[in-house]
């Protein structure tokens, strides 16, 4: 049976929505088995940056952490539920402890590519920097060790939201970014994923990847996403491919009760289609 690990952290974003992302990861886990769901007790309160350019700081290290230790308990992979992006740190951090360095493969599903630092974030909100403290860059107790995931073992996919800082970084890391189209063509991004080398892989899947049509508790909405059927096409190729490492399923902000409901039949084939 699969795993789940509930986390409806909040702490991480800077959108007007952020405690929507609570009710989010709450009307997922309600779909779920119960038997199958851990959930973690994200703090109440929303934390200090403690003299960083990192909002809420304090709590979301504390997150972090029950985070690794919830999915590190887990047999076999674990998928958590957020929650804001910042879930995946400790979600990749277990996986990346539990496996070789260089055996796991972090394919990004999101219209936005998370790669500021602290000193790049033009916001403040850890959101924005989730991949770049993946791959060891940002604020004490929030990244992963150098080396413990690889530029070269990073696959952006569906990604079509970049700052300037980040367009940077991707060609200087040389790391591999597939557009919209690719979710079309799921052997695309299979193939992609090979050339890295890595025999597992991690799939962050960040609900703005979607187009907005197709899901409307987006607190980030970008046009011209991806159709639900071709997000499930790809994760399922994937997985047909590749063991899966694990997974985190993100950024899901309800605007009521009503509106969740309405979404959540895609978010449950895409829970589907990993599982």
């Amino acid at each position: 049976m699969a795993r789940f690990v509930i986390v409806p952290q909040w702490q991480g974003s800077s959108s007007s929505r952020a405690m929507q992302l609570v009710d989010g990861a709450t009307a997922i886990a309600g779909d779920l088995p119960r038997s199958a769901c851990t959930l973690v007790e994200v703090p109440a309160e929303a934390g200090e940056s403690l003299e960083t350019n990192v909002r809420r700081l304090s709590t979301l290290r504390r997150v972090r952490e029950l985070v690794q230790d919830a999915v590190a308990g887990v047999d076999g992979p674990a998928i958590v539920i957020g929650g804001d992006c910042g879930v995946s740190v400790g979600a990749v951090a277990a996986v990346a402890a539990a496996n070789p360095a260089g055996d796991v493969a972090v394919v990004w599903l999101d219209a936005h590519a998370d790669l500021n630092t602290p000193e790049t974030s033009p916001s403040g909100a850890f959101t924005g920097m989730v991949l770049r403290a993946i791959l060891g860059e940002g604020v004490d107790d929030m990244t992963l060790p150098v080396g413990a995931i690889t530029p070269d073992r990073v696959v952006l996919a569906g990604t079509r939201d970049l700052d300037a800082a980040e367009e940077e970084y991707i060609a200087e890391a040389g790391i591999r970014m597939l557009g919209v189209d690719s979710l079309a063509d799921p052997e695309s991004i299979v193939s992609a994923v090979a050339e890295t080398g890595a025999s597992r892989v991690f799939l962050h899947i960040d609900l703005d990847v979607l187009d907005p049509a197709a899901v409307a508790g987006l607190a980030f909405p970008v046009p011209f996403g991806a159709r639900p059927v071709d997000l499930v096409a790809t994760i399922k190729a994937l997985r047909a491919r590749f063991p899966l490492a694990g997974a985190a399923i993100t950024e899901f902000s309800p605007s009521s009760a009503d509106g969740a409901v309405e979404d959540l039949g895609t978010i449950l084939r895409i829970v589907g289609a990993l599982v």
